[in-house]
């Protein structure tokens, strides 16, 4: 039977991907204590890159869905790491990175496509601190990635 989260997942119509092998010399995650840090997740959902510079207003919905889905990927990573996802005390931090045209301003809205996300998920255990940072280019120029501090018990 499903734990709590997964059926938070399931009611939400979420089915969590299996989690992504890294594309460099890294590791996914890294566990200490009683932490989980999760590398960058980019915008990839189905194997489909969600691409982009983001460059204006018309752009922060798509940008809000592959926030989203990097929380998606995050929650993958959490799942294969920990192997239950109510093991998750707390999300502490997400540091997020847009791929952003020089006067691109909207960062934050575009990040908190992951934010409501986990929060959603996880309730108030999904309420982090975070970091929202417009950059020049991303691997293989996907439009977001962002990386994690989980605790667990």
């Amino acid at each position: 039977m499903s734990g709590t989260v997964e059926a938070k997942l399931a009611a939400l119509g979420i089915t969590i991907p299996a989690a992504t092998a890294p594309a460099a010399n890294y590791v996914p995650t890294v566990i200490s204590g009683n932490h989980l840090w999760i590398s960058g997740q980019i915008s990839v959902a189905d194997g489909k890159f969600l691409v982009g510079k983001l460059i204006g207003e018309a752009d922060i919905d798509g940008g809000r869905a592959a926030a989203r889905q990097c929380a998606i990927n995050i929650i993958a990573q959490i799942k294969a790491a920990l192997g239950d996802l109510d093991r998750v005390k707390r999300v502490v931090k997400l540091v997020g990175f847009v791929n952003s045209a020089p006067d691109f301003t909207d960062q934050p809205k575009v990040i908190n496509g992951a934010s409501d996300l986990l929060v959603e998920v996880f309730g108030e255990a999904g309420r982090h601190a975070r970091s929202a940072v417009g950059v020049a280019a991303l691997p293989f120029n996907v439009s977001v990635e962002i990386e994690a501090v989980v605790e667990f018990a």
